[in-house]
């Protein structure tokens, strides 16, 4: 069984490497990267920081119950896989300019989809 409060930390962890991945996009990389690669950490960044919240919450929700089913752990999963593969993949992109790794994008959003999808279910299903 996932441990919920280490799900509730690591979210609290990307909530602040989000933040700081933002800032240094807006403060260290403007003038270096093109405005096409920005966008790319931008989006990174924005998704990251939102997606950390939604481990964050889905954490401390499923921390409290009594027992929290397997839809709460797919889905702290999925959101930790979807920040890397969705946010890392734009960072990874943005700052090599290897546009293939866009490639792996996708593997990421759906693995958000999963995500918020296990988290419905999860909620659905609680008395």
């Amino acid at each position: 069984m996932i441990e919920m409060r280490k799900q509730a930390a690591m979210g609290a962890l990307h909530g602040g490497l989000a933040v700081a991945a933002g800032a240094f996009g807006a403060h260290g990389l403007k003038g270096v990267l093109s405005a096409e690669a920005l966008g790319w950490w931008n989006t990174g960044a924005s998704y990251h920081l939102a997606h950390a919240l939604a481990l964050l919450a889905t954490a401390l929700y499923a921390s409290r119950l009594e027992a929290p089913g397997r839809a709460f752990g797919v889905a702290v999963a999925a959101f930790q896989v979807g920040i890397l593969l969705f946010s890392g993949s734009l960072y990874a992109m943005a700052a090599s300019d290897v546009r293939a790794l866009g490639a792996v994008t996708p593997l990421g959003g759906t693995a958000f989809l999963v995500a918020w999808g296990a988290l419905c279910w999860g909620l659905w299903r609680q008395r």
